[in-house]
């Protein structure tokens, strides 16, 4: 597909164009933060608490202990990315290689490989990740690692559906009849042809990791109060939605919006790298 034809496919993706504006706004709002924040996310000022939207000085209002919510909404959009982007990354590498090996070499290591991702896919993805989680403990790095360690099947499994059909393509009994060796017919000839999938899986996955770590936030499993996580401060609202709508309102709306647009771009990607939405 020509530069100029992917151009103007994307562009009459509309669903796409949104997808790419929320998702692009969570991103600046994520790395202009301290330019975009009013006040300190941290700052508690019990005097302010409970404002409603649209108080001077917090146009979001205030939460129970004063903080600005538009401000820690704001620094929200940075743990949720930022959890989201690692994950991802580590998801992908990881369970790429496996499905990568698996497919191309076979024997009884990919089949391990595979059985353990059938084991893996009959437990619940967020129950798995928090009993992880409840192994490893809290914090930042621990979150990470146990929605890895629940998600990278997904990727094994494309992966290795993939190689089993690419490295039956005559390019590929070509450049073995040539003598080239397995691991640069592995990574030169049959990875580009694979990177496409993985990448539709990786942006599809990226809004389920957010939207998963906040649901262990909520629960208490994953970031901790004071730090301004989207899940956590859902968790902190409930004792105030009769008094207080907007404490969960904007975290609620601020995570739904970022996953839906992420999600949106994924959907896009699929139609851009996936031949058989090409036409």
């Amino acid at each position: 597909m020509s530069a100029r034809s992917t151009f103007e496919k994307a562009r009459r993706n509309a669903l796409g164009i949104v997808g790419i504006v929320l998702a692009s706004a969570a991103i600046v709002a994520a790395i202009a933060a301290p330019l975009v924040a009013p006040h300190d996310p941290l700052h508690a000022d019990f005097a302010q608490s409970l404002k409603p939207p649209g108080t001077a000085g917090h146009p979001w209002g205030t939460d129970q202990l004063g903080r600005d919510l538009f401000s820690r909404v704001v620094y929200g959009a940075r743990i949720a990315l930022f959890i989201g982007f690692c994950t991802v990354l580590l998801t992908a590498v990881v369970g790429g290689l496996l499905g990568l090996l698996a497919g191309y070499f076979g024997g009884w290591p990919g089949t391990a490989v595979m059985r353990l991702a059938d084991v893996q896919l009959s437990f619940p993805f967020i129950l798995l990740a928090l009993t992880i989680n409840a192994i490893v403990g809290l914090g930042l790095r621990n979150i990470i690692i146990s929605l890895a360690a629940a998600g990278w099947v997904v990727y094994a499994r494309v992966v290795r559906g993939e190689v089993l059909s690419v490295k039956q393509r005559e390019y590929v009994h070509a450049a073995a009849a040539l003598g080239l060796g397995r691991g640069r017919i592995l990574f030169r000839h049959v990875l580009p042809n694979v990177l496409p999938s993985i990448i539709i899986v990786a942006s599809l996955q990226f809004s389920q990791f957010i939207v998963a770590e906040a649901a262990i936030s909520f629960l208490g499993f994953g970031v901790q109060p004071p730090t301004p996580a989207w899940g956590s401060m859902l968790s902190e609202s409930r004792d105030f939605l009769y008094v207080a709508w907007w404490l969960a309102a904007f975290p609620g709306a601020a995570l739904a919006l970022t996953a839906l647009g992420i999600n949106l771009v994924g959907d896009w990607l699929r139609d851009l790298l996936d031949p058989k939405f090409r036409a």
